[in-house]
């Protein structure tokens, strides 16, 4: 008889990043069923859902209505950053563990997260680092308005200027903004060797798409020249961005559709939100199968009582080892230009920023 085990999952199903969230709930209900189809796993999952409709303040009491109301004390959600540090608290007071499986700003460590996607030295680091190696290290630097705009352009603004190069520009909008011609304006009169965009949803598509026409009028900025470079954008967005917008379009990630070695089944997922969602699951449901009680367990407790390991999970920080590619749109499909052995997430930046200062030479190449 299978232990029965209320996970909770917590994902908005409208809104300016539905897809994201689609594309990571899609991950998470694939492992529930794989995982209660199993013979061999001694429990099985029960969804206890709710959907935040886009509100970033309706996370944290939705987050409490799950806890409080049903056994679940894991809750697999969360896309922007905003929602992430909207739950943590109430975690914090009920005893709960966030599983989040999105790319991130880093400069967090919660003994109540778990950070199963990409934090920067393991996505803009390395994507800097290539920039600088073939492009130039002149960049223009956008984003939306919040943290994840904020931090990412804070690091990559002292990473470039650390490396000798120049900052040309640095511009944000509201969520959902889609007035990008002051952006476009600047970029034509600065002329950088790349872009790097923090865009997220409907802002992120119009830009793309203005940024196109711009390369019809000016061959300096198209893909081989000034790429748009993006730590965040995967293939499930792909389908709200016209195909041509979205060619040459330079992404770093820690899976791209078709690439081979991806843990937890190796089959062929969506996106890495898909990809890191299905594995957060199956993480979770080995660390709950390994002895009696585990289900009742702080994550600390979790981890450090597994008799199988902490199942890559840093005991210090909660980031995990995932491998890292640099990926190009062409043809509306990312294929891979650079492929690195997994890297251990570094939230704080504690081992250095050397990689990026010598154009990522120090990781290494794998086939």
């Amino acid at each position: 008889m299978k232990e029965r085990i209320e996970l909770g999952l917590l994902y908005s199903r409208s809104g300016s990043y539905s897809l994201i969230s689609e594309a990571c709930r899609s991950g998470v209900l694939g492992a529930i069923a794989k995982i209660n189809a199993d013979p061999d796993m001694p429990l099985s999952f029960v969804a206890v859902e709710r959907d935040p409709q886009g509100n970033a303040d309706a996370y944290g009491p939705l987050c409490e209505e799950i806890l409080n109301q049903s056994s679940a004390r894991h809750v697999i959600g969360c896309v922007t950053s905003w929602s992430r540090k909207e739950v943590i608290p109430t975690l914090e007071r009920a005893g709960g563990t966030l599983w989040y499986t999105i790319p991130y700003e880093g400069f967090e460590a919660s003994d109540h997260v778990v950070y199963t996607h990409a934090c920067p030295n393991q996505h803009l680091l390395p994507l800097l680092g290539w920039a600088f190696a073939r492009l130039g290290r002149r960049g223009y630097l956008m984003g939306s308005n919040y943290i994840w705009g904020w931090e990412m352009n804070r690091l990559a603004r002292e990473v470039i200027s650390g490396a000798g190069g120049e900052v040309l520009g640095e511009r944000y909008l509201p969520l959902g903004a889609l007035e990008i011609e002051r952006l476009i304006a600047e970029i034509r009169a600065t002329r950088p060797d790349f872009v790097l965009n923090n865009l997220i949803g409907p802002s992120q598509y119009a830009f793309l798409e203005a940024y196109h026409r711009l390369g019809q009028e000016d061959a300096h900025f198209r893909p081989e020249t000034c790429p748009i470079l993006s730590c965040n954008l995967t293939e499930c967005e792909l389908p709200a961005i016209h195909p041509d917008a979205a060619e040459g379009l330079v992404a770093a990630g820690p899976y791209f559709r078709g690439v081979q070695g991806w843990p937890d089944g190796g089959q062929n997922f969506g996106s890495s939100h898909e990809a890191a969602a299905y594995s957060a699951v199956h993480r979770l449901a080995r660390l709950l199968s390994g002895h009696a009680g585990a289900a009742r367990e702080s994550l600390s407790q979790l981890l450090a009582h597994a008799p199988g390991g902490s199942e890559g999970i840093d005991l210090a920080t909660h980031h995990t080892q995932l491998p890292v590619l640099i990926a190009q749109v062409e043809n509306g499909a990312f294929v891979p230009r650079e492929r690195f052995a997994p890297v251990a997430g570094d939230p704080y930046l504690a081992h250095g920023r050397e990689a990026i200062l010598q154009g990522a030479s120090s990781l290494r190449v794998v086939s």
